[in-house]
């Protein structure tokens, strides 16, 4: 397998200064918009990463489900790695990759877990199925197999058959509060435009574009 022989060029236009927001907020809904009007497929996954108390990164895709200027928010089980690192470690990284218009952004900052309340709203207007399935799954945990996870499953779907699916006690959602972003847009000849928002003394955001 010869690996080094694999790259395409990206010729999907650039990013100057002067396209920018200034807020990187208003940016990244800039961006979003465009994605989600281009049909790129899974426009909001993203990348998640933490840090365990060696030291050692960690990272997964999982889906942003809400963003305003308090952050950027996702779900998951508070039992699970990446929980129980962010619980040790609240600072992280998401990052976005939208392989087909050749843009990536890279969002920093520090994870604080949400009110229930707000949990068991988003909780509410999952499909039933992954409502049972944030249930059933203990997530990061080892499985006997396959088919005990079914049967947990099976078990859940039987008895709240004829009721709502309470939101599991240790689920419930993250809100990353941002404090520094990066905007990546692929140019010909590896020629890149990188831009980074960063805070200044005054809290106000320094734009900077970075050597590709």
């Amino acid at each position: 397998m010869n690996l080094e022989s694999q790259r395409r060029e990206y010729l999907s236009g650039g990013l100057s200064r002067g396209d920018l927001a200034a807020d990187p907020l208003t940016q990244f809904d800039r961006w979003m918009q465009q994605v989600l009007e281009a049909q790129v497929p899974d426009p909001t996954a993203m990348a998640v990463a933490t840090v365990d108390a060696d030291s050692q990164p960690s990272q997964r895709i999982v889906l942003l489900k809400h963003f305003d200027e308090r952050g950027f928010v996702f779900y998951t089980n508070h039992q699970s790695r990446k929980a129980l690192e962010l619980a040790g470690n609240p600072r992280t990284s998401l990052l976005f990759l939208w392989n087909s218009i050749n843009r990536q952004i890279k969002i920093c900052g520090t994870a604080e877990r949400i009110g229930k309340e707000e949990s068991a709203a988003y909780f509410s207007t999952r499909p039933r199925t992954s409502q049972l399935a944030a249930m059933a799954s203990r997530q990061s945990s080892v499985l006997e197999s396959r088919e005990a996870l079914l049967a947990e499953f099976e078990e859940l779907d039987r008895r709240y058959r004829e009721t709502d699916v309470p939101l599991p006690e240790d689920w419930g959602g993250f809100r990353v509060k941002a404090h520094e972003y990066e905007f990546w847009q692929g140019r010909p000849d590896r020629l890149h435009d990188r831009f980074r928002y960063s805070r200044g003394a005054a809290e106000e955001w320094i734009i900077e574009r970075l050597a590709p």
